[in-house]
């Protein structure tokens, strides 16, 4: 049984294959949401459960949105406090230029989108970032695949904008997504991951203390108005990242043991319960492709993202000192800043957060994520390819 468990933890651990799981999992809630027991699975997404009297009485589908996808945000802060404590992220030299490339890569697909919003009638401007976030996992992932044969500092460089861009991703949705806010459950909330962090910070991970406390302080978060998945993050930063003699890095530790349930199911239920758009009974596909916050988020991702990324780091690399070294060039740098488009389940998390429950927009930015996400993935990948093949030729 310990055997089964490694070899399914070594599987979920490379990333290019939990990025397929994520795929698929995409995949199947398209064509079971749009298929003739679509009624089946949007009275499951529908279904409510849990206790009323704590307020937790959800859906399934917000429970995958609010509960399940902790977990993935608790890895994500575990992989911050790694990145500022012992990697890419502790000296500041080398990682400014990916840092700023993060961020004015954020800044251009909302451009794009607030640009096409302004031109409608009706604009959303609400939605504005849903197009900014990129997905680390689907990312590497086809970098893992098609881009074999660039220098290994082009998927540093790669790793180390997409750890930023999730940093920004979570503030955007901590101050922009955030509605109601009661600051009674929210000191409590922090009191307790205080307390999460005190007894990892003395070393006590016994799991039958952690994952109460865990559990009462994303509770609290959730109560609070400021989106649940918060919580996870602050306790994934307040694991220490540096080691004590004789002992294995913490925060990779907890990664090592975590990401198999962030990967093997949080992930993949909440792709399966956000991804499946019904297009079938919806307004029809013609006015789904015209719908400004529909063209606003495919445009966003792959041309937004090529306008923030290469661009900045062009005009950076030109007019400062930043440099790119260790192999990596500007040419590298075109077919990651579209593959910085692939903006997947972050991405899905703010279409359902930036408008209200019900309203066409909700449906229509998802679908517009899983379409720029494609395109972002394909032009990446075949501008990959074709860049691969001059380094083999050099």
């Amino acid at each position: 049984m310990t055997r089964f468990r490694y070899a399914i933890a070594r599987f979920l651990a490379n990333e290019t294959k939990s990025g397929l799981i994520l795929m698929v999992s995409a995949l199947l809630a398209l064509i079971v949401a749009n298929s003739p027991w679509r009624h089946i699975y949007e009275a499951v997404s529908a279904y409510h459960i849990g206790p009323q009297s704590l307020h937790l009485n959800l859906s399934v589908g917000h429970w995958a949105a609010d509960g399940l996808l902790t977990i993935f945000f608790f890895v994500v802060g575990l992989e911050l406090k790694t990145e500022f404590v012992t990697g890419s992220l502790r000296d500041i030299k080398e990682a400014a230029l990916p840092m700023l490339a993060a961020v004015f890569g954020m800044i251009g697909p909302a451009l794009i989108y607030i640009l096409i919003q302004s031109l409608s009638a009706e604009p959303a401007y609400h939605g504005w970032a849903i197009p900014t976030a990129t997905d680390i996992a689907f990312a590497v992932a086809i970098l893992g695949i098609f881009g074999r044969g660039l220098p290994p500092a082009a998927r540093t460089f790669l790793l180390t904008l997409a750890v930023v861009d999730d940093l920004l991703a979570i503030i955007v949705i901590a101050v922009f997504y955030s509605e109601n806010i009661n600051f009674v459950a929210l000191l409590l909330s922090l009191v307790v991951v205080v307390i999460f962090m005190l007894l990892v910070q003395n070393r006590i991970t016994f799991w039958w203390i952690l994952i109460p406390v865990a559990v009462v302080a994303w509770a609290l978060m959730h109560a609070s108005g400021v989106h649940a998945t918060i919580a996870g993050v602050l306790m994934g930063l307040s694991v220490p990242a540096l080691r004590r003699r004789h002992e294995e890095q913490m925060t990779h530790r907890f990664v090592e043991r975590i990401n198999p349930w962030s990967a093997g199911l949080a992930l993949p239920l909440f792709a399966f319960f956000s991804a499946g758009v019904n297009m079938v009974d919806s307004s029809g596909l013609v006015s789904t492709l015209t719908d400004p916050v529909t063209v606003g988020i495919i445009l966003g991702m792959p041309i937004g993202k090529f306008l923030g990324v290469f661009v900045s780091v062009a005009v950076l690399t030109t007019f400062t000192r930043l440099k790119l070294g260790n192999g990596v060039d500007l040419g590298d740098i075109l077919p990651i800043s579209i593959l910085c488009g692939i903006g997947f389940t972050v991405a899905l998390l703010i279409a359902g957060l930036a408008f209200p429950a019900g309203s066409p927009h909700v449906e229509h930015g998802k679908l517009a994520v899983l379409a720029g996400t494609l395109a972002s993935a394909l032009l990446g990948s075949m501008l990959l390819h074709h860049r691969t093949r001059k380094h083999v030729r050099h």
